[in-house]
């Protein structure tokens, strides 16, 4: 084969369908909703008066009604202009900035390998759904009749059952002729140089099958039914069929539902996608156990425009909201936004519908709560208002914030929406109260809103702040970046207890050092296994796993940085204080450095001013943020230091 699917995939991903048949036809501007990725022309296979020819930008097709014709991009070029299947390949392939690949018998071979691979999952799928109901699988089968999700759902969606046993699964597969490899490919098995036998990665847990955007079982999704398992949550580790960040819960059955509901609406948890789904909300997908990437937020802006992003009503709910507010905001562009569905306080989706109904959770999102009216809420709530100087940098915030969006034309809607509100809410009478110190009158979430563009509208919830002392402690911006990632893999490894509540959080940070990266992972595994392990018996594992050369070297960095907190003299809390701000520092580099991306991108394309000014804007908090690790007030008073001590 000379081309790979994947390869045939990421052309199809980089180019819309519309920017390959646009320029053969006129697209009818009555009937055609760019915004949607939906166009109609008339067609261009056979003579017609009226457009009966549509091209959709979500599914990578096109067909006309008439003469009935129908592909993909290539399918287009070989039979309106005649080119060979190789040659549309290699001109879409120039077009979307992609080298054609050479005749890679290496490549082709990895090809046929995944084909078996995916062979491999559907009888591990098959394994833990017999295991659902089988005598062993009554627990699992409890568990799901209490979450409503009975016989019909749990065949609807391929719910399964991992036996508890060590080889269960591995046993099954190898007498179906199963090589060994194949088991370790999959993430099926837990395997490493310090594991002398495989065992099953998944035990005990209730199976949720993980598909791609063609419906074929790339990962699974397990959830412990043990109150001592490490991780209530457990996913396939990444492999050569499985990228998380590519993909989402249900997005293959999601898909088929967007255009009848106009949108998609994304929850956290699987659960609670298929308890949309059993509901009639069948255009719900999920992320895949961890928070929403940049990839994903692509994924659901090239299926529809607005997608409503549903969040959980509590504290770690909302923190995800304001994430998600922060990564769509450099990705705006015109008629491209997310919206926001916030439940009632302590209830998911699940919680809600199996509850309330169906009707509550639809009245839920039939007003979704716009992005900018999102940001106000998150910015004003932030503590009180009640001098010049804490006005002015409220409204410095909200410049900064505006400042995010990359496109050009959305930035400037976003600069007048939020001065315009701020200048109204320091104006009118109602903010008389904050000026004397006193709090406005709440609006709950569930009660009735006078409007969401109402400047004087709080939300009756706050946000907990992390309070930064003075005393920073200076460390090279060339380093720092090494240094946090550093903070947060050593004090893990030095405090794993950390991880019965941050394992998620510790699994899912990216991490842009590979040998950081491989320690995280060894961590992990270990702690998967033992998820009681004492800090002497990790490190001993590690170094059987050829560790111990990269820890010593980073246990000096940290010692030169004068980071104490993530040491094993540290106490627990200051451990975890510690390694709380290291993670926040991280994600705040991060961010910026993807918006210097996208501010050089935009000053190259525009030499503008404006563009010139944000780029310099940038690079100045970069330089701030970069300069400084901050410690947080009273930090090391646990373990018997005084602050601003080493």
């Amino acid at each position: 084969m000379r081309f790979t699917p994947s390869f045939l995939d990421e052309i199809r991903a980089r180019l819309p369908l519309s920017s390959v048949v646009g320029p053969r036809v006129t697209w009818d501007r009555k009937k055609s909703q760019p915004a949607k990725g939906d166009y109609w022309a008339c067609c261009p296979f056979h003579g017609e008066k009226s457009p009966s020819f549509h091209a959709d930008d979500r599914k990578g097709r096109y067909h006309c009604f008439g003469c009935g014709v129908s592909g993909d991009h290539f399918t287009f070029l070989t039979e309106h202009e005649g080119l060979s299947f190789p040659e549309a390949v290699e001109r879409l392939a120039g077009e979307a900035g992609l080298a054609m690949p050479a005749r890679d018998e290496r490549t082709e071979a990895v090809e046929r390998q995944r084909a078996s691979l995916h062979e491999v999952m559907e009888l591990a799928c098959r394994f833990f759904e017999d295991g659902l109901q089988a005598r062993e699988g009554a627990h699992a089968r409890g568990y799901l009749a209490g979450r409503d999700l009975g016989p019909d759902v749990q065949r609807r969606f391929r719910l399964g059952y991992a036996r508890s046993s060590r080889n269960a699964l591995k046993e099954h597969l190898a007498a179906k002729g199963v090589s060994h490899d194949d088991m370790i490919a999959t993430g099926l098995l837990v395997t490493g140089d310090d594991i002398p036998v495989s065992f099953d990665r998944f035990r005990d847990r209730v199976m949720f099958p993980i598909t791609d955007f063609r419906g074929r079982i790339v990962a699974f999704g397990g959830r412990a039914l043990s109150a001592d398992a490490q991780a209530k949550y457990l996913n396939s580790p990444e492999t050569v069929l499985f990228k998380k960040g590519d993909l989402l819960y249900n997005g293959f059955e999601a898909r088929k539902s967007v255009n009848a509901a106009g949108t998609l609406v994304v929850v956290e948890g699987y659960v609670d996608v298929i308890s949309m789904a059993v509901a009639g909300f069948g255009h719900t997908v999920a992320p895949l156990g961890t928070a929403l990437t940049e990839r994903q937020l692509d994924i659901l802006w090239r299926l529809t425009p607005e997608p409503i992003l549903c969040f959980d009503g509590d504290k770690a709910g909302l923190r995800a909201a304001f994430r998600a507010v922060d990564l769509a905001l450099p990705a705006l562009k015109p008629g491209r936004s997310v919206r926001f569905a916030l439940l009632p306080e302590g209830q998911d989706p699940d919680d809600l519908i199996r509850q309330q109904g169906r009707a509550a959770m639809a009245e839920i999102l039939a007003k979704p709560m716009p992005l900018v009216d999102m940001i106000w809420q998150r910015e004003i709530d932030q503590g009180p208002l009640d001098t010049p100087e804490r006005r002015a940098a409220f409204e410095a915030r909200l410049k900064d914030i505006a400042r995010m969006v990359g496109d050009e034309s959305v930035r400037r809607h976003y600069e007048q929406a939020l001065s315009s509100r701020a200048r109204e809410y320091f104006g009118g009478e109602r903010a008389a109260p904050r000026a004397m110190g006193q709090r406005p009158r709440a609006i709950a979430r569930r009660g009735k809103p006078e409007g969401p563009a109402d400047p004087r509208y709080v939300p009756t919830y706050r946000m907990q702040t992390t309070q930064v002392s003075p005393a920073l402690s200076q460390i090279r911006s060339r380093s720092v970046a090494g240094l946090r990632e550093t903070v947060i893999v050593l004090t893990v490894l030095r405090h794993p207890a950390l991880l019965a509540e941050h394992f998620d959080a510790f699994a899912h940070v990216e991490l842009t050092n590979r040998e950081l990266d491989s320690l995280r992972s060894q961590i992990l595994e270990i702690a998967a296994e033992d998820p009681h392990i004492a800090p002497d018996g990790l490190n001993e594992r590690l170094d059987g796993a050829g560790f111990r050369e990269l820890v010593e070297r980073l246990d000096r960095h940290l010692r030169e940085g004068g980071i104490w907190q993530a040491g094993a003299g540290a106490s627990e809390q200051d451990a975890l204080e510690g390694w709380r701000q290291a993670l926040a520092l991280h994600h705040r580099a991060r961010t910026l450095h993807k918006e210097l991306k996208d501010a050089e991108a935009a000053l190259a394309s525009e030499p503008s001013e404006a563009n010139h000014a944000h780029l310099v804007d940038i690079k100045n908090q970069i330089a701030n943020s970069e300069g400084i690790e901050a410690l947080i007030e009273g930090f090391g008073t646990s373990s018997g230091r005084r602050l601003g001590t080493m």
